[in-house]
């Protein structure tokens, strides 16, 4: 079995249910077949570190540790599916407007972690929450927003081929 990791944001249950709602209403208008993320998967993926190693693990765990963040709001007022080499495109949930704590607290978590030597792709990221993935295309179209205060943040380790997670670590963000 082979895993990834990938420190994220995770919705509360108030977020995660409007976002199931919102899937479900989308795969019924667009006659999507693929069944909707699993709700206890949906997250905001900050930075992937690649395959599961145990230098990484560490490293990642202490940078992590070393951060003193406030907490922020995450808002998502729009749908659409991306662009994707693979047969199925994701079906995601994004904001019209940057979402700048956000941003910034990936720029803070990826300087963390290149201090503690682990490798960060700075390039370019689109805050998303990933609803479903499907061959039929969504064009981009306003949702009711999908809201909540990001309170903490993840380290998970991705079962690939299991379709589950296991949080490695957990910070609060003040």
């Amino acid at each position: 079995m082979s895993s990834s990791l990938f420190f994220a944001l995770r919705p509360d249950a108030l977020a995660a249910g409007r976002a199931m709602e919102i899937a479900a209403r989308l795969r019924f208008d667009h006659g999507l077949r693929t069944p909707a993320t699993a709700v206890e998967r949906l997250h905001v993926t900050l930075h992937h570190l690649g395959a599961l190693k145990e230098e990484t693990v560490a490293r990642a765990l202490r940078a992590a540790a070393t951060l003193d963040s406030p907490a922020f709001e995450v808002r998502f007022d729009m749908a659409m599916s991306f662009k994707s080499g693979a047969k199925k495109r994701p079906l995601v949930l994004l904001n019209r407007e940057a979402l700048q704590p956000l941003q910034d607290f990936r720029s803070t978590l990826g300087v963390a972690l290149s201090l503690h030597g682990v490798d960060v792709d700075d390039g370019s990221f689109t805050p998303h929450l990933t609803l479903l993935r499907d061959v039929r295309a969504v064009p981009e179209q306003s949702v009711e927003p999908v809201a909540w205060n990001a309170r903490e943040f993840v380290l998970l380790q991705s079962l690939v081929g299991e379709g589950r997670y296991v949080a490695l670590g957990r910070w609060p963000l003040n």
